[in-house]
């Protein structure tokens, strides 16, 4: 009896976590879309690549940081985008990432996002270094 609780939030959280993969999914579609406005086209254009990137801004094996880009952030990000969406194209999209899962069963990886991480990367590394040296 006292480990129904902990299933069904276990359930829940499953269910919560295919909701985002499939949210990730209907925002990359929505960033290649047509009929998508500028602004939330830019919008999912990063989102897309920094979620479907294969490296990730904080990595995964730094305490609590590691994943707060993944648990909160992406997420958060994830369904502001989705809001600026026009109901068409999104529930097109929607309807595009379903038929995606089920054919391909994978997500798509972005080698632009991984490109974007490094460069920042690579910016906050030279502003650390500036900062030290005028110091």
């Amino acid at each position: 009896m006292g480990l129904r609780p902990w299933r069904r939030m276990r359930e829940r959280m499953r269910a919560w976590a295919r909701r985002v993969r499939d949210d990730v999914l209907a925002v990359y579609f929505c960033a290649r879309h047509p009929d998508t406005p500028w602004a939330p086209k830019l919008g999912a254009l990063l989102i897309a690549a920094y979620a479907l990137s294969p490296i990730d801004l904080i990595p995964d094996f730094i305490p609590v940081l590691g994943f707060l880009d993944e648990a909160i952030l992406l997420p958060g990000a994830i369904w502001v985008c989705l809001r600026l969406m026009p109901a068409p194209v999104l529930a097109e999209c929607r309807t595009q990432a379903q038929a995606w899962l089920a054919q391909q069963r994978r997500k798509p990886r972005s080698v632009a996002g991984a490109v974007l991480v490094v460069l920042l990367w690579v910016l906050l590394l030279w502003l650390g270094w500036l900062a030290i040296r005028t110091a």
